[in-house]
């Protein structure tokens, strides 16, 4: 639904042959049943972050009522779905995303988890068990993070639901972009994008607070 190229968020045209494997996979009763559940774990365990995240999507389909997401049960704008047949990745960030943001990513395949496909995450010096079928959440675009690798005969794929920086940025800021502003106001916008990452973090939620707001002891 985003590019760095665009000058408002619109969705990612695609050939007609790619496009109809797109509306097959996100019609699969699977996939939105995933995509479902991925963004009821994010509401669940952060949210604070998750109101923010559904909030500035109802802006941006108020603003352009043309635009449609993925899925009708997922609070995320852009899926990625990983079709392998070894999917693996290098250690990377995923700087593009929201920078306080999490990114869904739920495995599937067919490998034996305890001897690869672990999930690395590198600042935490983690490497975590990532069998077929779980859904994991990470604020990816500051956790360097990767996979190891699976056996030659196994088969894993991934299916991955994220929100670009730039939706937020866009919204925040008046349904515009920074080049377009004049001076003034950009600097008032650049400003307040700083005192926001102190603010984008109180958005996350303690494990006590948690407890609290599901009356849990």
């Amino acid at each position: 639904m985003y590019s760095t190229f665009l000058k408002y968020p619109k969705r990612i045209q695609h050939g007609d042959q790619d496009e109809a494997a797109l509306n097959r996979l996100r019609n699969e009763r699977s996939f939105i049943r995933i995509a479902g559940h991925m963004s009821a774990a994010f509401a669940h365990w952060s949210p604070k972050l998750y109101e923010y995240y559904a909030e500035t999507m109802k802006k941006l389909k108020d603003n352009d009522p043309s635009l449609s997401f993925n899925f009708q049960n997922s609070v995320f704008a852009c899926t990625t779905y990983n079709l392998g047949p070894q999917t693996v990745s290098l250690k990377h960030l995923d700087y593009l995303n929201y920078i306080a943001g999490w990114c869904g990513v739920t495995a599937l395949g067919r490998f034996d988890h305890t001897k690869g496909g672990h999930l690395v995450l590198w600042d935490l010096k983690l490497v975590i068990e990532f069998p077929p079928g779980w859904t994991i959440l990470i604020p990816s675009a500051y956790l360097r993070h990767s996979n190891t690798a699976i056996g030659p005969d196994e088969r894993r794929y991934s299916f991955t639901q994220y929100t670009a920086g730039g939706i937020f940025r866009y919204v925040g800021e008046g349904f515009q972009l920074r080049t377009e502003m004049p001076d003034e106001s950009r600097k008032e916008v650049e400003e307040r994008r700083r005192q926001r990452i102190k603010e984008d973090l109180n958005m996350y939620s303690s494990i006590s607070e948690l407890k609290d707001r599901y009356g849990l002891v």
